[in-house]
């Protein structure tokens, strides 16, 4: 049995819907399908969230009314016959019946997450009534029956595999299943979801409870490539990558992988397929926990970083001092991304400035703090490069005009990051392609 995850563009347009329904039926193997929201629902949610949450009412209302003309466009475009257009349009009265009905009562988060739900129950109930009316079997299975998390927002595969083996047995062997991306329950037993990038964490964790053939994430790009096609001239898909390098990759930037993603396929080796919506006979990029060849494989970007130095003569040769400091930071869950270290001072990196004054105040008891915002992490990986002494070479030639903030160096064989400013990223990730990749 295999997983297929379709994302936001896959399924944001009528037509590609169709080109879905299309991809997914080409064989009879047993599969899940799992559907991420509409592209755009997730950020209008979003903002409806928000303008609850300020008191704005009547922009709220605006947005949810603008979303609602976009569903009702898009079912009359999706659907021909007159039975499904109707099933379509029961189905988007209801959920934004819901939407309006919030308008009316007391904002909180709980509300705010069955706000973010409605995006992937629109877009799998909307592909379910297409496949009815196309005459093709499926069964639809509804992710809040299955997937929780506790009450550390870390998923429960052994409860997710019970609850998915107890439901897959009731089918046949060539049975199709259409679920949702992203959402979950909480230990609650409240709406609640598995965070930005979340279906293609669902479409792993669905892998890896039910021990899957292989997990496929269908996107609009033909795999992962070896830099930023977005901003980099000359990029190819990389054919290949062992789950370390591809894990590197995702948490550093590759924006087709969520960086969650790796671990419940690398833990229960469930092969990882990176494939394309519109070009699906490429051939894409395939993770598995094989390592291929050493040397530079990808450079990826992670953006939002906030470098934080602390200085304290105190340091030298102060015994625990380095595990105070981190405990600053476990204490506001707030997980650091590098570290590096002199006799005299310390600089980390984090991505989330939720708790960064309170962490400061509380730093400030050691040393001199420092901080620089607008960083840039730049993420060169590949198998075994740690150990190969004259890729460090190439890397400090090759962004040897700009001023570099931090290095990590040593901490994976197949790892090393660079902090920049982020007004130098685009041009440090062209001049580390053409350093790295000869072709």
């Amino acid at each position: 049995m295999k997983i297929m995850k379709f994302g936001g563009t896959s399924v944001g347009k009528p037509e590609r819907m169709h080109q879905v329904k299309d991809l997914i039926t080409r064989d009879n193997e047993r599969k899940i399908i799992v559907l991420s929201a509409l592209s755009g629902t997730t950020n209008a949610l979003v903002g409806i969230g928000e303008a609850l949450a300020e008191g704005k009412k009547d922009l709220a209302k605006e947005r949810i009314d603008t979303l609602h003309a976009h569903y009702q466009e898009f079912y009359k475009a999706l659907l021909e016959s007159e039975a499904g257009r109707k099933k379509a349009e029961k189905i988007i009265k209801e959920h934004f019946e819901f939407l309006n009905i919030i308008l009316k009562i007391s904002f909180n988060e709980a509300i705010n997450r069955d706000i973010l739900a409605q995006g992937e129950l629109l877009s799998t109930k909307l592909f379910y009534t297409l496949l009815q009316e196309k005459d093709i079997p499926a069964i639809f299975l509804p992710a809040l029956e299955y997937m929780s998390i506790d009450e550390n927002s870390e998923p429960e595969v052994a409860k997710i595999s019970d609850r998915l083996k107890a439901i897959l047995k009731n089918y046949d062997k060539d049975a199709l299943f259409i679920t949702q991306g992203y959402i979950c329950k909480n230990h609650r037993n409240e709406v609640d979801n598995l965070k930005r990038g979340g279906s293609d964490y669902t479409a792993s964790l669905i892998g890896a409870a039910i021990k899957a053939s292989v997990v496929e994430i269908w996107t609009d790009i033909d795999g992962m490539h070896n830099n930023d096609p977005r901003v980099v001239d000359k990029t190819r898909p990389i054919a290949q990558l062992s789950f370390d390098e591809a894990a590197e990759l995702a948490y550093f930037g590759a924006k087709i992988l969520h960086p969650a993603s790796i671990w419940p396929a690398q833990t229960y080796n469930i092969p990882v397929k990176l494939l394309n919506t519109m070009q699906p006979e490429a051939p894409g990029t395939t993770i598995t926990a094989e390592e291929t060849g050493k040397g530079v494989k990808a450079i990826a970007a992670k953006d939002g970083i906030i470098a934080v130095k602390i200085k304290s003569s105190r340091m030298l040769l102060a015994y625990g001092f380095l595990r105070k400091v981190f405990e600053i930071f476990e204490k506001y869950k707030t997980p650091i991304d590098m570290i590096t270290t002199s006799e005299v001072a310390v600089s980390v990196t984090i991505d989330d400035d939720t708790h960064l004054k309170e962490i400061i105040m509380e730093l400030e008891k050691f040393g001199n703090t420092e901080i620089d915002y607008k960083q840039t992490i730049v993420c060169v990986a590949g198998n075994m490069i740690a150990e190969n002494t004259g890729m460090i070479k190439e890397v400090v030639v090759a962004l040897q005009d700009f001023p570099v903030r931090m290095v990590s160096y040593g901490g994976s064989r197949n790892n090393v990051s660079i902090l920049v400013d982020t007004k130098y990223k685009n041009e440090a990730l062209q001049r580390l392609n053409d350093e790295l990749f000869q072709w």
